[in-house]
């Protein structure tokens, strides 16, 4: 028996055993994990504003419900209605502030049942008016209750309970009204304000995360210009940090005695895959360049984008024309009107000519050739011919009905360095 326990992720980011399938790298990950502690990228500001509305338009219904209070043949489940709702609006609200903006599942099964009653309630209490668009109030508050949920759950439950909700809207209208050209607006307006809310919010919670989630995505990349000519990955850090302890946990258990010597062959294999990664992490960042760590742990680079730099060119530009490159692909990836899953971008350095004219300042010129897929020139922004300008001199054309960008890039003759 020995008390050295095997690691559960080794120094490459790969999970040991079963856990490591359907596993996910870099930037997805760190968020996934953050999400699971609660944390929501900033879309807690945004539950906060769609409680403020809901609460607003909580205090509109309940006025007009007491405004036609005399209309009411029995106004009690109206009123049980509005005091259930306002009862788990504010439980909801507490419980999330207490649990840190998390919603469980128990939590949010019994708010949607608590919604359910709220709607039934309603809907009895006005049945005899036969106008459920004109007199609906607990109701169409409870289609707004669902706006605070849609920071904390997913988007196609939020709009599963707003579909049920525009459902049983439906079947009581047509139950319940006469429907004709004076009742028939009334009604479509109802049933807009009670569901759209919430698929407005589910809209807005998605944009506002893909928008944060690219800008993290892009200041990680950013940290990539003023790394060395050849480097490891942003994520080398953690890898080693784990490889230290690992390895620092195993030369422990054998000084104090709990590993006896000779190791098993569990604990052998162990230690010889440590050494292993350990001569991995030695040599993986002699041919790696910053723009090859750029490109492959981005999220959003990662998948379109490839890169050809057989002689590691890219570590001779300086920061500037680094960050111009950068740039340039980034803008080139994300300046689209709407989603192209066919928009890509492959960029060549090199190869050097092997007599070429020299340059003022003794310096060489790297050839980079950026060819796209699915990008018209005149769809390119200008900001992005910025960009390639600081790369170097540039010519532009038309390949296979797309952008193709030819750099001349100067940089200083490694030899002089």
């Amino acid at each position: 028996m020995t008390s050295f326990m095997r690691p559960e992720e080794n120094t490459l980011g790969v999970i040991l055993g079963r856990r490591g399938k359907g596993s996910t790298p870099g930037v997805a990950k760190a968020l996934r994990q953050a999400s699971a502690r609660g944390a929501t990228l900033g879309t807690g500001y945004l539950g906060i504003g769609a409680g403020v509305l809901s609460g607003i338009e909580a205090l509109y219904g309940l006025s007009l419900f007491i405004a036609r209070w005399q209309q009411y043949p029995n106004p009690a489940p109206v009123i049980i209605a509005w005091l259930l709702y306002i009862t788990a609006f504010v439980a909801a609200l507490v419980t999330m502030s207490v649990l840190g903006d998390r919603l469980p599942h128990w939590l949010f099964a019994l708010y949607l049942i608590a919604i359910g009653a709220v709607v039934a309630l309603d809907f009895w209490g006005i049945w005899p008016l036969h106008d459920i668009g004109g007199y609906a109030t607990a109701s169409v508050s409870a289609g707004f209750g669902l706006m605070i949920v849609v920071t904390l759950r997913g988007g196609r439950e939020v709009l599963a309970a707003a579909g049920l909700l525009g459902i049983a809207f439906l079947v009581a209208i047509a139950l319940s009204t006469p429907l004709n050209e004076t009742t028939i607006p009334t009604q479509i307006g109802t049933l807009a304000l009670a569901v759209l809310p919430a698929a407005l919010g589910v809209y807005v919670v998605r944009g506002f995360r893909r928008m944060v989630q690219l800008e993290l995505d892009r200041v990680l990349v950013q940290s990539t210009v003023s790394a060395p000519r050849f480097a490891v990955g942003m994520l080398a850090s953690e890898e080693l940090a784990r490889l230290d302890l690992a390895a620092e946990d195993l030369l422990e258990s054998v000084a104090a005695g709990r590993t006896p010597l000779p190791l098993d062959p569990k604990t052998a294999s162990v230690a010889a895959s440590l050494a292993t990664e350990l001569r991995l992490h030695l040599i993986e960042g002699r041919r790696e360049t910053w723009l090859y760590h750029a490109v492959s742990e981005s999220e959003m680079l990662g998948k379109s984008v490839t890169l050809t730099d057989r002689g590691s060119l890219a570590g001779l530009l300086d920061p500037s024309q680094r960050d111009g490159l950068l740039s340039a692909v980034w803008l080139l990836m994300s300046d689209t009107t709407k989603p192209s899953t066919s928009r890509t971008v492959q960029i060549t350095l090199g190869p050097m000519a092997a007599f070429s004219d020299r340059q003022p300042g003794n310096q060489i010129t790297i050839p980079v050739v950026i060819t796209t897929t699915d990008v018209p020139r005149n769809r390119v922004d200008p900001a992005t011919w910025a960009s390639i300008a600081r790369v170097g001199r540039y010519s532009d054309s038309t390949q296979n009905s797309s952008l193709r960008v030819d750099i001349e890039c100067f940089v200083d003759n490694p030899a002089d360095q």
